[in-house]
């Protein structure tokens, strides 16, 4: 007596199809469950037994052995509950076998037997369609995102005794009242606009680069400056997701338990604000077992702002020096290594100084000497070579007027991406801050001139070589923005004094 059934167990956003074998022989009753699973996963034999019985439908006296194969792939949550339950209904012939094997059960049951809804069901969905089984059982509260997914025939559903019956077990359904929402969504926030920041034309003007170019920033300047008002408008000048980044982000926000399927796919780049007293476990990913996405995971393909930056423990900023090089995170835990992808920009924001007034003169700054290499120490050489963009923020004045609004900075943003997307096309690179070094001198020819200031900068140490190529990479942008097809020499000066807040340019 054997019932099948298939399930899906996510490894960061992968998913691996799971068969769920249940067998029944005539002996002492017992409920076994094999495979791999974790804490949580093996106390799916309790809320399968009670929910069984509770849906009206009779629980085997035998001795019920559940495998979940690869045995050997990990496998967390709650979200295999509903595919143990009718593998075992298959199995003691309360469900027809043909039509359980059929189709790819997620959800998690209560002991009522009701079905709640469980995270990562959009990248758990793409998996199973992806593997050739397109029929999916899911809960009513995941649906919508369930339907998401191209291709997808998905049977939205309350209690397990509506899918028992379903497959064809003799079981009145029950009128039940539907589990929603167990994520926690974040709130969509509307971009303010750029007008309401007065003055700073400088540091206006590096905040449109970033956007146009996709490069990190760092602005530097006395409270009150403004710089948290630049940082949060980033987001409304960047481009609407595509199709497949949407489909990547919405993915995260998903197995994050922080996305809403009543909008749709999030079409906007995402902004992540984390704390100053964050762990490192919340920026990059962490939890037992397998890892959950972290702050600089949500905010792939969007903005990643730490405010006062140098509060961060070293731990926290150390850690995004992985993401900002290659784009993504890799987790390694006991139960296995997870991947999530990670390419967002860096916004950072600090103060000159503990007291925050160490600018001009520094005449109203009370912190020592040794307080000040130590505050700002705190983001180290090699994170800040990774930073292409660093800004000077002076004080705001009174007499400073507003400068444009966000939408008119953004059509400049848009056609500037629009030539990085030409130029690029054929090597996969959408943005010049994605582009190697190597490709970028290779594109400007064999005038060394174009590149003199910054071979002199590499030689009095004001920047590394790593600094050379993101300078570079700005100067593309500064191009792209002025509508040339390559930089010209001014506009790699420009690009020096953007990286290096104005000293050795």
């Amino acid at each position: 007596m054997l019932g099948r059934t298939r399930a899906v167990a996510l490894v960061g956003l992968v998913g691996h199809l799971v068969d769920v074998e249940s067998h029944l022989a005539p002996s002492l009753p017992a409920f076994t469950l094999v495979g791999l699973p974790d804490a949580s996963l093996a106390e799916a034999r309790d809320r399968v037994r009670a929910a069984v019985t509770s849906s009206g439908l009779a629980w085997p006296t035998r001795r019920i052995t559940v495998n979940l194969s690869p045995a050997t792939l990990p496998k967390t949550g709650s979200s295999f509950d509903l595919a143990v339950a009718v593998a075992t209904l298959a199995g003691a012939g309360l469900a027809e076998p043909s039509s359980v094997a059929g189709w790819v059960h997620l959800g998690e049951l209560g002991l009522d037997g009701r079905l709640r809804p469980v995270r990562g069901v959009l990248p758990s969905v793409a998996a199973a369609v992806a593997a050739g089984h397109p029929r999916i059982v899911v809960p009513r509260g995941n649906a919508a995102e369930a339907r998401l997914v191209p291709g997808a025939d998905v049977l939205a559903a309350d209690s397990l005794g509506e899918v028992a019956a379903h497959h064809g077990a003799d079981v009145e359904v029950p009128d039940v009242e539907p589990v929603r929402d167990v994520v926690t969504a974040v709130p969509v926030r509307s971009a303010p606009d750029l007008a309401d920041v007065l003055g700073q034309d400088e540091a206006r003007y590096g905040l449109e680069v970033a956007a146009a170019g996709g490069h990190h920033l760092l602005m530097v300047g006395p409270p009150g400056a403004g710089k948290t008002m630049l940082a949060a408008r980033l987001p409304g000048l960047l481009p609407d997701l595509d199709e497949a980044d949407a489909v990547e982000v919405t993915a995260v926000h998903s197995v994050a338990g922080t996305f809403d399927p009543g909008g749709g796919l999030v079409r906007r780049p995402p902004f992540e604000d984390p704390h100053h007293t964050a762990t490192p476990a919340s920026i990059v990913g962490g939890g037992s077992g397998l890892p959950r996405p972290g702050a600089a995971s949500r905010a792939h393909r969007g903005v990643l702002f730490l405010d006062e930056a140098p509060e961060f423990t070293s731990a926290v900023l150390q850690t995004l020096r992985q993401p900002l090089e290659h784009g993504e995170l890799v987790l390694h835990r006991a139960a296995g290594t997870a991947r999530y992808p990670a390419r967002f920009q860096l916004v950072l924001a600090a103060n000159p100084c503990p007291c925050g007034h160490a600018t001009g003169k520094g005449l109203a700054c009370t912190c020592r000497p040794e307080q000040r290499r130590r505050y700002f120490g705190k983001l180290s050489g090699p994170l800040l070579d990774r930073v292409d963009l660093q800004l000077e923020v002076p004080p705001a004045r009174a007499a400073d007027a507003a400068g444009e609004g966000t939408a008119t900075v953004a059509h400049r943003v848009v056609a500037a991406r629009a030539a990085q997307r030409d130029r690029w096309r054929s090597t996969g690179w959408r943005t010049n801050a994605e582009v190697p070094g190597r490709q970028l001198h290779a594109r400007l020819g064999a005038d060394r001139a174009l590149v003199g200031d910054l071979e002199r900068a590499v030689d009095r140490g004001t920047l590394s070589l790593r600094g050379a190529d993101r300078v570079l990479r700005v100067a593309w942008t500064v191009a792209d923005l002025a509508g040339r097809a390559a930089p010209r020499r001014e506009d790699v000066a420009h690009a020096l004094v953007l990286r290096t807040r104005g000293h050795g340019a």
